[in-house]
């Protein structure tokens, strides 16, 4: 599903180069579920965005699917974001004048089909996160969890093969953050790709395996415990 060879991003502030990433190498198959963990500053979120095809490397290579996304021109990048790569931001990021619906209707302006299937699209996504019969509220009438999951519908009706999550329960409290996992863990279960960004061991666990980075280079897997016996 992915792979990521020897990837660098370098930023310039002020002159000086800032290394985010340093020659990180990875593979994540189709339908797994991976955290990305690591301290404020060792480039958790930058690798999320060159994975989202929004930040392109300085060096290495990026392949989703067998598609090299940095190698298209920038036009079909976009339609590759949108395709591919469904965004579940830590603010959510949800028009506060639109009801749920048509704020989960959002990436579907851009696509074919007429108003009433995209509307029918809408309405499936809300229902894979339980909130059927809440279509019509605005975002101030719905509660944290239920906004994750407004926000979790969106990133999903286009059906992209992967979804990413960055700290999407870093403004929620212990029971509804676990809500949101919950959620997390039933689409990866239904066969989601997810990645996922967070400073959470108890998130963390949710994720079938954890890949922690430090000063933007991937850190070794730690040892297996010995079998007793």
């Amino acid at each position: 599903m992915i792979e990521l060879e020897a990837v660098c991003k370098t930023y310039r502030a002020d002159g000086v180069a800032v290394q985010a990433l340093r020659d990180v190498s990875l593979r994540i198959d189709e339908g797994e579920f991976v955290a990305l963990m690591g301290a404020s500053g060792s480039g958790k979120s930058t690798l999320l965005t060159v994975l989202g095809a929004m930040n392109p490397p300085t060096g290495g290579q990026v392949t989703i699917d067998g598609i090299e996304p940095y190698s298209l021109p920038v036009e079909r990048q976009a339609d590759f974001r949108h395709e591919y790569v469904g965004f579940i931001f830590q603010q959510y990021h949800l028009v506060p004048y639109l009801t749920a619906l048509e704020n989960v209707m959002l990436p579907l302006t851009i696509g074919s089909g007429s108003r009433r299937e995209k509307r029918q699209l809408a309405h499936d996504a809300l229902a894979r996160v339980q909130l059927s019969g809440k279509e019509n509220r605005l975002p101030a009438q719905l509660s944290g969890g239920e906004q994750a999951r407004v926000a979790a519908a969106r990133a999903l009706v286009n059906r992209p093969p992967l979804l990413l999550a960055d700290e999407p329960t870093g403004n929620l409290d212990s029971a509804t953050g676990g809500l949101v996992l919950d959620l997390l863990a039933g689409l990866h279960r239904a066969g989601q790709t997810i990645v996922m960004v967070t400073h959470d061991r108890q998130a963390a666990s949710y994720a079938q395996r954890i890949v922690r980075l430090r000063d933007g280079s991937v850190e070794p897997p730690e040892p297996s415990a010995p079998t007793p016996g």
